[in-house]
């Protein structure tokens, strides 16, 4: 790849490789020059802008979880040596929650959880960053709802006034990355699905999932089969009934040795006026940032991962509802 470390044999290479040198090796002082030093980072609890910022929240995470391991499940990319990459990385977390934190005295805990991050990256450096993380699965893994954790956070930064705000299109930045990802066919099969989905087209799932489909949601919560991914596409439109459906990012692939795959990065705004995913209607503005990888087979999606982050939704409602 030019303009990136000849050690690095392709972009999959580079992500998890230096995923791996800044946090299992301790590599942390490398985000120095592996991150530009204006690198806008977002994820559902807001943005960070820079990679000193990242170098802090590093250090910290590893001082609450310091066994912490990062495996690289899959990158999926698009992109050119001229125009730069973009890769949606999916990872699987192990971690002992064995210091004090973000997340209350250490408890011993062992964990496990996903996170996608898409970045941005050319010339050896990541320019710019979208991440979400499953929150939800570590707070319930650790004995706390996602909604009292969310009121737990709202206190412990001041309030309601003083309390960060979660990411929304009015908070957030503009894209150093202004591309859009590929047409690939399994990328443009997947939005089709989604926006079906969205549009409150449940039998969509019957005609393009594969009946043994594979669903690692949002929760640490892995289902199967039809019945369930209509219920969670189906629960979380409910919970939005006026809300915007937007896909910011697609990309699709076919790798040798690999299932066909697709990554979206997607989000729903609107009202939280309905019954479903975030409980009882509120009326809340919410924002809900998305990412989703899928494999496809010979008959039909086979497996999906879904991550958004259900503390920022709570928080967001209980922000609006004081």
């Amino acid at each position: 790849m030019q303009g990136f470390d000849p050690k690095f044999r392709d972009l999959p290479d580079f992500i998890i490789g230096i995923t791996k040198e800044i946090w299992e090796e301790r590599g942390v002082e490398t985000l120095n020059h592996y991150y530009t030093p204006n690198i806008p980072v977002r994820s559902p609890d807001g943005v960070v802008i820079g990679n000193q910022a990242v170098i802090e929240a590093t250090w910290a995470t590893l001082a609450e979880f310091p066994d912490r391991q990062l495996f690289g499940e899959d990158v999926i990319w698009s992109g050119n040596d001229e125009d730069g990459y973009l890769s949606s990385h999916r990872i699987l977390s192990t971690a002992t929650h064995a210091g004090n934190g973000a997340f209350g005295a250490a408890t011993g805990t062992r964990l496990r959880y996903r996170i996608i991050a898409d970045c941005a990256a050319i010339n050896n450096q990541i320019y710019d960053e979208w991440l979400v993380r499953d929150l939800g699965a570590i707070v319930r893994q650790l004995g706390i709802d996602p909604r009292t954790f969310a009121a737990n956070q709202i206190e412990a930064e001041g309030g309601p006034e003083a309390a960060k705000q979660p990411l929304t299109p009015q908070n957030d930045v503009a894209p150093m990355y202004l591309g859009s990802g590929n047409t690939h066919e399994v990328g443009s099969t997947y939005a089709e699905i989604l926006s079906e989905l969205m549009g409150a087209r449940t039998d969509v799932v019957e005609q393009r999932y594969d009946r043994a489909v594979q669903l690692d949601l949002p929760g640490g919560v892995t289902e199967h089969g039809w019945d369930e991914a209509a219920r969670f596409w189906g629960d979380l439109r409910a919970s939005m009934p006026d809300a915007t459906f937007e896909i910011h990012h697609q990309i699709g692939r076919a790798d040798a040795g690999m299932a066909p795959r697709a990554a979206l990065r997607w989000s729903l705004t609107g009202s939280h006026t309905g019954a479903g995913t975030f409980g009882p209607p509120t009326g809340a503005p919410v924002h809900v940032m998305g990412i989703s990888h899928a494999e496809f087979g010979p008959r039909g999606l086979h497996r999906e991962f879904v991550l958004f982050d259900e503390v920022a939704i709570h928080k967001q409602i209980l922000l609006h509802i004081g």
